[in-house]
């Protein structure tokens, strides 16, 4: 193997590592609060911790990692990150405690951060050309299969051996991925590596999400009788006020104000927090639904969320050539319409829909229950539908928005407020899912104190009562799930509808512009882009075309 073949499939495998863990989290979640003991968070809020933990770590220090490896080379924070992601993961995997579990998930986040931009700089710095080309596509196939297959996977794990297993299959795959980097990655660094190190905004931003976000969380599941969420939540409040006052001041910010200057760059971004927040929401509550109240397993639901997902990898590159055709702006508005109308359909499945209990071992549970053909998979299909036609197109007007010599940092700010929509969506709907979850159980349930901190640590939204709830309330909280649910789903759908308003009233997208070729990484096209003007009438796998506009 040569040292270019051998560096490609270390960056292949390093960011792997991170889509695959991303992917199969979710449907590991009910069977983690149901297994780890919580000695201070409840089920839900768990969860919410767990799942929003890793985009805390991830959307802070991200922009920081891109600077560490220009300054201190591509190899060396590499190496960095993959062994912080493998001790993590084999600590996650062993962890005593869903507290312990929630400070892990940071961790990772954070060790996540560093390998995905370097190993986008590694296949940069070791290919160009024509090559660079077949090896972003050959990147880009392989996270499509990641991304497909991940959550399925996921579920054969927990179901056959344990939610643990979906952390320790890091551990084999970080050991491969650390002896490529060594036995085939030579080292660099850019050549005049700009700015100095944000260490302030970097702080701040991680004290503004976890402040506002873990304050609202926990302010609700203790009934705001507790202070230390209110103190939570001024901290929050005091570092995101901070925050750009800071970035305006500051002489090399963590991020750069004079890119919002571009109208474009501000619309997409604001359109990419709020649809991404919903496009989270989505898939993490669905998942959640289909196991703790409907009862599917955990492959099931790793099966059943695939067909949105299957569609935007095999067709979302092939689909990006329209936004040259017809204009980007068109497919912005109409790709997150569809996504509502998918989201609207899934708010519709009722709390009676058959659950789907799938083993491998069993080819008789292959075949979903009626419920899932009619409730589930349109409102999937139209979903995926809708993110097909968007994510390309948006991709493409965030990296054209901006200079060229900027699109490195435009790509790392528009991947970290991917990952900030998400946090703050989560928080705000863990607060009035379960207010809308425990008054319909305490209408439907008369009687049980749905105050009382025991009540909620054994009957909590969207997850399996405890073994000793009375039948009468299991099916009054199956109920108030199915409500949940439905209100996390118009959400979800409003703030689409938000984001296909923002950019139809907010992009200026002229006709006949030049284009650009966008390779990603990741399928959901969150994490790395990649640009490089057009050849006409020539274009690779796994790469999209969007309208390079005029700044303004």
């Amino acid at each position: 193997m040569t040292d270019r073949r051998g560096t490609l499939w270390a960056a292949i495998l390093g960011s792997g590592i991170v889509f695959l863990d991303s992917s199969v989290l979710t449907v590991a979640l009910p069977r983690i609060a149901r297994d780890l003991p919580a000695h201070v968070v409840g089920i839900l809020e768990g969860e919410s911790y767990v799942y929003t933990g890793y985009l805390l770590g991830e959307s802070a220090f991200l922009i920081l990692a891109g600077w560490l490896t220009d300054v201190h080379g591509r190899r060396r924070i590499f190496t960095l990150g993959l062994t912080a992601f493998g001790a993590s993961s084999l600590l996650s995997g062993f962890a005593p405690s869903l507290e312990w579990l929630i400070v892990l998930r940071v961790l990772q986040g954070i060790s996540g951060a560093l390998i995905v931009p370097g190993s986008l700089a590694l296949v940069t710095a070791s290919f160009s050309g024509e090559e660079q080309g077949r090896a972003f596509g050959v990147w880009s196939g392989a996270s499509a299969g990641v991304a497909v297959l991940g959550p399925m996977l996921g579920g054969l794990l927990v179901d056959a051996l344990s939610w643990r297993a979906v952390f320790l299959i890091n551990v084999p795959l970080v050991l491969v991925a650390l002896w490529l980097t060594r036995r085939y990655v030579g080292e660099g660094r850019a050549a005049a590596p700009s700015g100095s190190l944000d260490l302030p905004g970097t702080v701040l931003t991680a004290l503004a999400l976890a402040g506002l976000s873990a304050g609202a969380i926990s302010g609700q599941q203790r009934g705001w009788s507790n202070p230390s969420a209110f103190v939570a939540l001024g901290i929050g409040a005091i570092a995101t006020a901070l925050l750009p006052w800071w970035m305006i001041r500051a002489p090399d910010p963590l991020v750069p104000p004079a890119l919002f200057r571009s109208r474009n760059f501000t619309v997409t971004n604001l359109s990419t927090l709020v649809i991404y927040a919903a496009l989270a929401v989505t898939f993490y509550y669905l998942t959640l639904f289909l196991q703790g109240t409907l009862g599917y397993s955990a492959a099931a639901a790793g099966v059943a969320t695939m067909p949105g997902v299957l569609l935007l990898a095999l067709f979302s590159s092939r689909l990006g050539a329209l936004s040259a055709r017809y204009g980007a702006r068109w497919l912005l508005t109409i790709g997150p319409v569809l996504m509502a109308l998918g989201v609207l359909w899934l708010s519709r499945i009722p709390s009676t829909s058959a659950a789907w209990d799938l083993h491998a071992s069993a080819a008789q549970t292959f075949i979903p229950p009626y419920g899932y053909a009619t409730a589930v998979l349109p409102g999937l299909l139209v979903f995926g539908l809708g993110a097909t036609l968007m994510v390309a197109p948006l991709t493409a007007t965030v990296m054209a928005s901006v200079p060229v010599e900027r699109a490195g940092v435009a790509s790392a700010v528009n991947t970290a407020i991917s990952d900030v929509g998400p946090q703050l969506a989560v928080a705000v709907l863990f607060v009035a899912m379960t207010q809308n979850f425990y008054g319909a159980l305490a209408r439907d349930a008369p009687g049980l104190d749905v105050a009382s901190a025991a009540v909620r640590k054994e009957v909590a939204p969207l997850n399996v009562p405890g073994p000793g709830v009375a039948e009468e309330v299991r099916l009054a909280a199956r109920d108030a799930s199915a409500g949940a649910f439905r209100l996390a789903m118009v959400v979800a759908a409003v703030m689409l509808f938000a984001g296909a308003v923002i950019n139809a009233a907010g992009l200026r997208l002229p006709s006949g512009a030049p284009a650009v070729r966008v390779a990603s990484a990741d399928p959901m096209w969150r994490r790395c882009r990649h640009i490089a003007p057009e050849r006409r009438g020539e274009q690779r796998r796994g790469e999209s075309y969007g309208a390079i506009t005029p700044r303004r």
